[in-house]
């Protein structure tokens, strides 16, 4: 189609696709399931009102005839903003009807030079009036005002409208009309001249009327189609239901509804989802905690939908403005830390780790490379040597030995009837130091005392550990011992448990715990959650535990781990466990870093020595732990 002098040769048709203005940067095309330029859903007719007079920017009323006034050239065609300047409030609502109009002043009278320029007009117009809350003149812009100012007012009351505001972003010329054109033909289909113009509208929804309901701003594009009036020089909008939103029809209404938050979800302590790491032991804590009532609260959402006849949401019509946010558990699990403590288990099946913040107990990390088991909070397993750090204590407090007293370490030693070993048929001569048989871990060095010992290692190990009894790391209503140690103990019995065989069990958590009371003075109980009530025990005598940290760097730098190539700053103790049954002991290793505040316990059942296996799972999770 090709206009007059005053129109533009040569427009392209704008339902080839390819014609459609780009989207503009920064915008946001919420809306589900078309683009606001393609397709739309099929119209369904309804009856069509004769063809209304249009009221332009302003009406003024003299004498009871009305007359249509042009927009002003100097206003800029895309302020929103209807300023109406009739003398009543009937004249600025209500357009004239086409009969008391001549086709001269039927329409908007725009004063742009071509026909895309009266277009954008005549939409500025539409929506400087939609937007300012004036429906009667926006939908005396159209041609079927009762429908559309009944279409525009459902618009506002469906998404408790707040605020809107429109943009023309351009028009295109249309080369033919909405309806086919013929004899009796009237309003766009008996017009030469057409636009599709498009346009940008960002709405303020609520999804109530009251002033506290969640809201938003929905943006979007939409589109339409202005005719110049058949034998007039005014221009007319077609009015359509897809006016207001795209792939709305007859008999659509929009509306703003509410999301609701959902499941409370247990997460790291930044927020990710514990099952997302897929470790049995993260996933028992996410299930045990998931009924409890959200650590930090939900909220809900805000979306805008199509809705039919009657009321239901149109398939994929939900155009979501704020995304609902679940309510959260939060635990202490630190991603770095489990990232690290997954990564350190992996190479190795029947693995786990429990990583403890010292200073306060929190459970930073647990990982597990046991199938769906939990090692790392279930096993009740013989600690090997770890439990030497315990039995250490109880001989430095009841003043037998110092870290620098003469201890030797026998070949063998029995204990009513029953002869002891040490690991690789090792001995120390009767003038070791202490802390050299402690770093060598030679079993015979502490199965000696076990008559002194009588009472006194369980009685250590709850009074300055915390251990051998309940403890509440976070799950509602439960309490669960993570160590156990005879009290009854002795003879034969009682020296096994000196080196951590025998009766005594443990889990990494209680050990990883037995590493963080060395490193901080005192018992913090291991909890998943923070704040809650937890067990106390008495501080470390601060002699007992220089002593302690000194036996611990020596394992280290001297003793079994001196090969595993460990910084400056780590202390450890490494222990081997033997399993009836098993073809191999379980490996452990406890250890810790002051700098970062961190200590660990590795557990690798059937896999061989301390050093030999949980020990370089420790020495992976520093490795990539420590900055």
């Amino acid at each position: 189609m090709t206009y007059p002098a005053s129109g533009d040769p040569g427009r392209e048709d704008p339902r080839d696709q390819s014609q459609i203005p780009p989207r503009e940067s920064g915008y946001d095309d919420f809306w589900l399931p078309m683009s606001p330029y393609g397709p739309p859903r099929k119209r369904r007719r309804g009856g069509r009102t004769a063809l209304i007079l249009i009221v332009a920017v302003a009406v003024i009323v003299i004498a009871g005839v009305v007359t249509v006034k042009a927009l002003p050239r100097q206003q800029s065609q895309h302020t929103a903003g209807v300023q109406p300047t009739a003398n009543t409030p009937a004249g600025d609502t209500e357009p004239a009807l086409p009969s008391q109009q001549s086709p001269s002043t039927a329409g908007f009278h725009p004063t742009a030079n071509t026909p895309a320029g009266d277009a954008e007009q005549v939409t500025t117009a539409f929506l400087r009036a939609w937007s300012s809350g004036n429906l009667g003149a926006a939908a005396g812009l159209t041609d079927d005002p009762a429908v559309a100012q009944e279409a525009l007012a459902s618009y506002r009351q469906g998404l408790n409208l707040r605020r809107l505001t429109g943009t023309v972003t351009g028009a295109v010329v249309a080369s033919a009309p909405a309806v086919p054109a013929g004899p009796s033909a009237t309003g766009a289909a008996a017009s030469t001249t057409l636009e599709t113009v498009t346009f940008r509208l960002d709405a303020t929804v609520a999804s109530s009327a009251s002033p506290a309901a969640v809201s938003g701003t929905w943006s979007y594009r939409s589109a339409l189609t202005a005719y110049q009036v058949p034998n007039g020089p005014g221009w007319l909008i077609e009015w359509l239901p897809s006016v207001v939103a795209p792939n709305l029809t007859d008999g659509d209404q929009l509306a703003a509804v509410t999301l609701p938050p959902g499941d409370t979800s247990v997460t790291d302590s930044a927020g990710n989802p514990l099952p997302s790491y897929d470790d049995p032991g993260l996933a028992n804590v996410a299930s045990r905690l998931a009924p409890m009532a959200p650590t930090k609260k939900g909220n809900a959402g805000l979306a805008v939908q199509i809705e039919d006849g009657s009321g239901g949401a149109v398939s994929g019509s939900t155009a979501t403005i704020i995304a609902a946010k679940a309510g959260l558990v939060a635990t202490t699990i630190d991603p770095a830390a489990e990232r690290a403590a997954r990564d350190a288990v992996s190479g190795t099946g029947g693995s786990a780790i429990a990583v403890i913040r010292p200073s306060t107990g929190y459970i930073l990390a647990i990982a597990n490379n046991a199938q769906f088991n939990d090692y790392a909070l279930t096993a009740a397993v013989p600690p090997g040597s770890t439990m030497k750090i315990i039995t250490a204590t109880a001989l430095i407090n009841s003043g037998l030995v110092t870290e620098s007293s003469p201890v030797g370490c026998p070949l063998t030693y029995t204990v009513q009837g029953v002869v002891l070993h040490n690991d690789n048929d090792e001995s120390e001569p009767a003038a070791t130091p202490f802390s050299h048989d402690f770093a060598q871990s030679c079993n015979n060095a502490f199965t000696q005392w076990w008559p002194q010992l009588s009472g006194r290692l369980a009685a250590t190990a709850q009074a300055y550990y915390g251990l051998d009894q309940p403890w509440n790391i976070g799950f509602p209503g439960t309490s669960t011992s993570y160590f156990n140690a005879p009290a009854s103990a002795s003879g034969s019995e009682l020296a096994d448990e000196t080196f951590g065989q025998g009766l005594v069990t443990a889990s990494p958590l209680a050990m990883a715990s037995v590493a963080a009371t060395v490193e901080s003075g005192h018992f913090q109980q291991p909890v998943v959650l923070a704040g809650l009530s937890t067990v106390s025990a008495q501080p470390l005598p601060p002699g007992t535990d220089a002593q302690l940290k000194d036996m611990m760097r020596d394992v280290v730098t001297d003793g079994t781990a001196a090969n595993l190539g460990f910084g400056p700053g780590i202390y450890a103790k490494t222990g081997t466990a033997d399993v009836q049954g098993q073809s191999e002991p379980d490996s452990w290793m406890v250890a810790f870093d002051p700098g970062e505040d961190v200590a660990i316990a590795a557990l690798a059942v059937n896999a061989g020595g301390g050093a030999q296996v949980a020990g370089l799972e420790v020495k992976a999770f520093f490795n990539q732990y420590r900055p």
